[in-house]
């Protein structure tokens, strides 16, 4: 084992990465942190998922149990896609666009608004455009009580 000097006081010199950050690289991080903020939501989403459908399992209410997981995974990964695009966005509106990026861009963005179309009906049970005809506001409200109080 090698041990190597310790740099002295004047060798020292403080580190302000962000101040001397040039955009592109403060872009880029932006990406990261909306990349690593989309699989962290889908991650904890999951986790709070399984956790309460083992509760409403250990409660003999499978069914329960089952619609709880399914609702909120959907949810999650729901919310991974909106913060997935919103990095992709910031992507390709700061790199210097191309018609190559932007088309990147928009398939990524059809492929997940049709992924997120699909979780939202398999969630809901009920095509958007007719949720308000199968259920109003003071259902939905009334819905949300009774969830808190079980």
């Amino acid at each position: 084992m090698v041990l190597l000097p310790l740099p002295t006081v004047r060798e020292r010199r403080p580190v302000h990465r962000i101040a001397t950050m040039d955009p592109a690289g403060f872009f880029s991080a932006s990406v990261a942190v909306f990349d690593v903020a989309g699989v962290v939501a889908i991650v904890l989403g999951a986790a709070a998922a399984a956790l309460l459908a083992a509760v409403r399992l250990v409660q003999r209410r499978p069914r329960v149990a089952l619609q709880t997981f399914r609702d909120m995974m959907g949810g999650a990964i729901l919310l991974g896609l909106e913060i997935f695009v919103a990095g992709d966005l910031i992507k390709t509106i700061t790199q210097t666009p191309t018609l190559e990026s932007v088309a990147v861009l928009g398939i990524i963005v059809l492929i997940r608004t049709v992924l997120s179309f699909t979780i939202q009906i398999e969630i809901e049970g009920v095509l958007p455009w007719r949720r308000a005809l199968v259920t109003s506001g003071a259902q939905v409200m009334a819905r949300a009580a009774r969830a808190k109080r079980t």
